[in-house]
């Protein structure tokens, strides 16, 4: 068996359910020999991967998936290989992670006002030591309220877009974080590209744009995409340059269709997406 590569997993540093070791050691269980572990807005749960596959011979390629904006719709964007310490993508990622704090409140008030009340403190009991809130740690909360089963059903219901307890937050422009994530040695990826509502912005033409502001891939291979989806987006990203990837998206058991490996990555395009972070200087594998 070939190389098995998932480059898009998440820890409890934001809204996974698991430790970076506990995720390396799931991924070496799951068979896996690669992870890229992509938390929200953060790169705190690097160190622990890493040392965590060190230990038992899994390559982490850091990662970070970015909150941004493109024409209205929210698109998330994936960042490989950046330098954490880059002062612009610092401040940027800083801003966003204080951007979910700020809009907690008004969280609280939308569900007291639907018959949910929930306290602060709850919320950050469930979050735990995460240095990112999300709403998955509100749905957390909810869950432990009795107020619903699990998280699917607290965004079905509740937290998604459109739904009565949702709250709109700030997000980076699209092509400024791509422009961020150049800047810090990495190399910019759109996840899931096609789900969530992002369809309708991320034409093949709005994609061959982005490629050209710096964009250098899409997540093809994704639960969030019908099998029609990933076979019109791989014509999309060879017609436009854009390495095609596929992962998980796993957060443990806070996502339960998306168990590590689902889906995975060409090694030819994973040593496409290193040998280019390796060119620029960015951050590499360990």
């Amino acid at each position: 068996m070939g190389m098995r590569i998932d480059l898009h997993v998440h820890s409890n540093v934001s809204d996974g359910t698991e430790s970076p070791t506990r995720v390396v050691f799931a991924a070496q269980e799951a068979g896996l020999d690669v992870i890229g572990l992509c938390d929200h807005d953060t790169f705190d749960g690097l160190m622990e991967a890493r040392e965590a596959g060190r230990r038992i011979g899994l390559s982490v390629l850091g990662g970070v998936e970015m909150s941004t904006k493109y024409k209205g719709q929210p698109v998330h964007l994936l960042g490989y290989g950046c330098d954490p310490w880059n002062r612009p993508l610092f401040t940027e990622l800083a801003s966003l992670r204080a951007a979910r704090v700020e809009r907690l409140q008004a969280f609280l008030e939308k569900l007291e006002a639907l018959g949910l009340p929930l306290t602060e403190d709850e919320v950050a009991e469930s979050k735990g030591l995460s240095p990112v809130l999300g709403r998955p740690h509100i749905a957390d909360a909810m869950i432990a309220k009795g107020y619903v089963q699990n998280r699917d059903e607290a965004f079905e219901k509740y937290l998604g877009e459109g739904k009565p307890g949702y709250v709109e937050r700030y997000s980076t422009p699209l092509k400024d974080a791509i422009a961020l994530i150049r800047g810090a040695k990495g190399l910019a990826v759109i996840a899931h590209p096609w789900g969530r509502g992002s369809k309708d912005v991320l034409t093949g033409d709005a994609l061959e744009k982005l490629a050209k502001a710096g964009l250098e891939g899409i997540e093809v291979d994704h639960t969030d995409h019908t099998s029609h989806d990933r076979e019109l987006l791989t014509e999309l990203g060879a017609r436009t340059g854009l390495i095609r990837t596929g992962s998980s998206d796993y957060h443990g058991t806070g996502k339960t269709k998306n168990p590590l490996g689902v889906y995975t990555t060409r090694p030819t395009a994973y040593q496409e997406i290193v040998n280019r972070i390796a060119a620029r200087g960015g951050v590499g594998p360990s």
